[in-house]
């Protein structure tokens, strides 16, 4: 009862300012869903590189899932937080047709996947030039604290042509402004601990392809698409 009136208590301080599967996407009602990932029962895994330092490695494991009567798309995301093991840090489960988040999950300090309170649910902007709103929230690394993550999300719907494995394809543009604070229960302070903004490329068949924040400090490039064989045979060696 005490957590549910910590979220309420949280969300408020930020809220006032602040085949089938196929057929599915044919029915979708966004209209970017060109440019969302493929509705497949395979999955696929996209390995992204860092071309700051060329080192970093990312990886997004793309999935169909199904719930009751109905399928959704899940994107896993994995990163090596050292001791040469690769960890899911974070899940976005999305609606198929309005490809609006219906589940958020982040890891919590001991490296496990726990779900988050979705607070809004909008991460792929339904219409040209319309900003969505996604914004959870979950535990902090220390007691008494929650961490409220926000993304604002726009695009002029605008097609480029853009690199993408070597192949020029047609994409477009988000513009993300993302925010992290973490707020202390007890002494009611508030920091924010992140606030950037970030170009992220979606290709038309492919989804997500390339993103960097505007100073460029980070800047991933999907550089192959893995097989789930594959896949396996990375997390075994790993996390041997």
């Amino acid at each position: 009862m005490r957590l549910i009136v910590y979220y309420l208590l949280f969300i408020s301080l930020f809220v006032i300012s602040a085949c089938g599967e196929k057929q599915e996407l044919k029915n979708s009602t966004n209209v970017f869903s060109d440019y969302f990932y493929p509705i497949d029962t395979v999955p696929k895994i996209y390995l992204y590189r860092d071309v700051t330092n060329g080192i970093d490695e990312k990886f997004h494991r793309i999935y169909i899932e199904k719930k009751s009567k109905n399928s959704h798309l899940v994107v896993d995301i994995y990163r090596t937080p050292g001791k040469g093991r690769l960890v899911v840090t974070e899940r976005l489960v999305y609606n198929i047709q309005n490809k609006s988040i219906v589940e958020h999950a982040v890891v919590d300090i001991n490296d496990e996947l726990k779900p988050a309170k979705l607070v809004k649910n909008g991460l792929i902007p339904v219409r040209k030039n319309e900003e969505s709103l996604f914004a959870s929230l979950y535990p902090g690394f220390r007691d008494s604290t929650y961490i409220y993550y926000e993304i604002k999300r726009k695009s002029d719907g605008n097609e480029i042509q853009h690199k993408v494995m070597g192949k020029d394809v047609s994409c477009i543009i988000f513009k993300d402004n993302v925010t992290q604070a973490q707020r202390n229960l007890r002494t009611k302070k508030t920091d924010v601990m992140i606030s950037t903004q970030s170009d992220n490329y979606f290709a038309q068949g492919y989804g997500l392809v390339e993103w960097y924040t505007t100073n460029k400090k980070a800047h991933y490039k999907l550089e192959k698409i893995i097989s789930q064989k594959e896949w396996e045979e990375i997390i075994n060696r790993y996390n041997y």
